[in-house]
């Protein structure tokens, strides 16, 4: 049978000469992973629509063996451009979409993360080098998943407590504040020791799953 839904795609890699694999973050179904034949080829239907990032209205055929479906068809509703000349904001993405993958179970629901990953991808291609929204998505992600200590038990300076409670407080959209390099690398420490302390490897920010 076949579904629709709106998905935006976390990650896409080579099967054959002519066709992809294709992770997505989708609103109803959750992570999925399909293949989309023939992509590959110059003419394909699906060219310029499975970049990084995309955000498409897809149809798929769920497959009746395993977790790879088969894509249909795939009608983009979204593309952010910004992130093809700003290395620090794709970085940033491919990094929140790598975790997603590690954490977050395949064909389930998942609720708020779907608004969550698009809005962190959203700031991440308009203030491509700020740190904060990638710190804030990483804490909402720990919290939906039931890891995320509370502030106080964060073992953060002060200062560094007071941010995260306000990374808290900001459930939809990161707030705006500007954070010293000592802040950002106390604040990237203790999110992944918290990564690290529930059993999952962080990406190396910056490098790891900047490939797609």
């Amino acid at each position: 049978m076949e579904e629709r839904d709106t998905g935006v795609v976390l990650r896409t890699r080579p099967l054959t000469e002519t066709s992809l694999i294709v992770h997505w973050l989708t609103e109803r179904a959750g992570r999925i992973a399909t293949v989309a034949r023939g992509a590959r080829r110059p003419k394909s239907a699906f060219r310029g629509k499975l970049d990084l990032c995309q955000v498409a209205r897809i149809t798929f055929q769920r497959s009746r063996r395993g977790d790879l479906h088969t894509l249909r068809e795939a009608v983009s509703v979204r593309s952010f451009p910004e992130l093809r000349t700003s290395i620090e904001g794709l970085q940033s993405a491919a990094h929140a979409a790598r975790l997603l993958e590690r954490v977050v179970e395949t064909d389930a629901p998942v609720g708020s993360l779907y608004a969550l990953f698009l809005q962190l991808v959203e700031e991440a291609a308009s203030h491509p080098e700020d740190p904060l929204p990638l710190l804030w998505f990483e804490w909402h992600l720990l919290a939906d998943q039931g890891l995320a200590p509370s502030p106080e038990q964060a073992g953060l300076s002060p200062g560094g407590q007071a941010i995260l409670l306000r990374l808290q407080a900001a459930a939809t959209n990161p707030p705006r504040i500007r954070l010293s390099t000592t802040q950002q690398q106390e604040l990237r420490a203790c999110l992944n020791h918290w990564w690290e302390q529930s059993g999952v490897r962080p990406p190396r920010c910056g490098t790891e799953g900047s490939k797609h």
